[in-house]
């Protein structure tokens, strides 16, 4: 049996996230029950490690995180929140590597925030995505909430923000009331309704009163959330915002080898290996995401419907084709 040191070892490479070091330790265990005679937990310690390592598991900390309820936001909440439950994963959007690296930064801190904390640091919880519509901004933030397992709640911007001197200060407290009591990613999208440049010549006391109030309420955060501001124009911010956010990350509609990453991405075994795409690249420049998404699953159901296995490069220009109208009208 595993003597006390290795035990206390084991759990504490455990609580570590230390990979190599709990595979080593428990190997020792192995090793010491088989000086013990225990043969058949020798073997079986070993075949579980073995086991382990092939299936590329990772030792990593657990930590008690406070509840997240399944219900809808009550109360007056229900005008100012929107929830879902994401099962999008990073791993199934096309993204330039410097955004994904950066998302893959954020998710790392926030999955070990525990060893930040001891350190007194806090993982990157206010997070700015600004591009054009489609560029995967939305998309990002569902994706996000998948991978951490946790209720995405957006902002109703029609709730927010009225007419009424001082109101929309004051829902605003109550969605970062929220913030602090319920773990999630929010989302304000369509963010430069809010943060809006203080001295535009458009500008409105309310406006500004509401954007100190938000810069306020971002300042004072110290919850287990992540809040994502998203706005296809960062132009119209308000320059203060800027330094407010832990990481601002800047999307782009997809262009060369992304165009075509997406749609094999999206066609699946639906994709011949005949595609021009030369053409395709041509006629998708200028669509975002979900649109080129889109696209493909209409050249997909047609194929479906005419008993092909593939689609064609004439079906996926149509589609390309319908989208871009479907934009204009």
């Amino acid at each position: 049996m595993a003597t006390a040191e290795q035990l206390k070892a084991l759990v504490k490479s455990y609580a570590d996230g230390d990979e190599a070091q709990f595979f080593s330790i428990a190997m020792q265990v192995a090793a010491h029950a088989a000086r013990q005679g225990h043969a058949r937990l020798a073997q079986e310690l070993r075949a579980l490690v073995d086991q382990a390592k092939a299936r590329g598991g990772q030792v990593a900390p657990r930590r008690v995180e406070p509840p997240t309820p399944l219900a809808q936001p009550r109360g007056e909440l229900s005008g100012l929140l929107s929830v879902s439950y994401p099962d999008t994963r990073l791993s199934e959007m096309v993204l330039q590597p410097g955004v994904r690296d950066r998302l893959d930064r954020i998710l790392r801190e926030h999955k070990q925030s525990h060893k930040l904390r001891e350190h007194g640091l806090r993982p990157r919880h206010r997070v700015l995505l600004v591009g054009p519509p489609g560029s995967g901004k939305t998309m990002t933030a569902a994706a996000l909430a998948g991978e951490m397992q946790i209720p995405l709640f957006t902002i109703v911007l029609d709730g927010l923000i009225t007419k009424m001197m001082g109101e929309t200060a004051a829902k605003l407290r109550l969605v970062f009331d929220a913030i602090r009591s319920t773990r999630g990613v929010y989302l304000f999208d369509e963010f430069d309704a809010i943060g809006g440049q203080r001295n535009a010549p458009n500008d409105v006391g309310e406006i500004r009163r509401v954007l100190n109030s938000f810069l306020q309420f971002l300042e004072q955060d110290q919850s287990d959330s992540l809040i994502i501001a998203a706005t296809n124009h960062p132009e119209l911010l308000d320059h203060a915002l800027f330094r407010r956010f832990d990481d601002v990350l800047e999307y782009d509609l997809p262009a060369g080898e992304l165009i075509e990453r997406t749609i094999l991405a999206k066609l699946g075994t639906f994709a011949p290996e005949d595609l021009d795409w030369k053409s395709l690249g041509k006629s998708a420049k200028g669509l975002g995401y979900a649109e080129l998404a889109r696209a493909c699953d209409d050249s997909i159901k047609e194929a479906i419907l005419d008993d092909r296995s593939s689609v064609t490069t004439q079906s996926l220009l149509r589609a390309f084709d319908e989208r871009r109208a479907a934009r204009r009208s």
